[in-house]
C-alpha cells in the first residue's frame, strides 16, 4: 500500500532551522515528481517548492526562496525540505505529496497534479 509519512515539524524561534523529512513506502519515490505544500489556519494550501523526477528540477515559491531548500534520496526513497531562517510566518502545517507524471518533466506546485499525500507535520514559528 503506497504511503507518505512527513516528519521533522516542531516548535522552532524566529531565524531557527528545521529539516522535514517525506519518507515513502509502497512505491519507487524515483519515479515521481515530489512537492511539499503547506497551509496555515484559515488558508489555501500553498505550493512551497518541487523537485521533478529523472533531472531533478527545482522550483520555489518566493516566499520561501533562498531560505527553502528541496532535495530527495531516491536510494532511501526519501525526500526533504530544509527549512533555514524561518520566520512566524511560515507557521503551517506542511505537506509532501508526489505526483507520477512523465519523467523530466518541470515539476508544479498546483496540488491538484499530485496524487499521492503525507498526514502533514506542523511547524510552528514564534517570534
Amino acid at each position: 500500500q503506497a504511503q507518505i509519512v512527513e516528519s521533522g515539524g516542531g516548535l522552532v524561534q524566529s531565524g531557527g532551522s528545521l529539516r522535514l523529512t517525506c519518507t515513502a513506502s509502497g512505491f519507487t519515490l524515483g519515479y515521481y515528481a515530489i512537492g511539499w505544500f503547506r497551509q496555515a489556519p484559515g488558508k489555501e494550501r500553498e505550493g512551497v517548492s518541487c523537485i521533478s523526477n529523472g533531472n531533478g528540477r527545482i522550483y520555489y515559491a518566493d516566499s520561501v526562496k533562498d531560505r527553502f531548500t528541496i532535495s530527495r534520496d531516491d536510494e532511501r526513497n526519501t525526500a526533504y525540505l530544509q527549512l533555514n531562517n524561518l520566520k512566524p510566518e511560515d507557521t503551517a502545517v506542511y505537506y509532501c505529496a508526489a505526483d507520477n507524471g512523465p519523467m523530466g518533466f518541470p515539476c508544479t506546485v498546483e496540488p491538484k497534479t499530485y496524487n499521492s499525500w503525507g498526514q502533514g507535520t506542523q511547524v510552528t514559528v514564534s517570534s
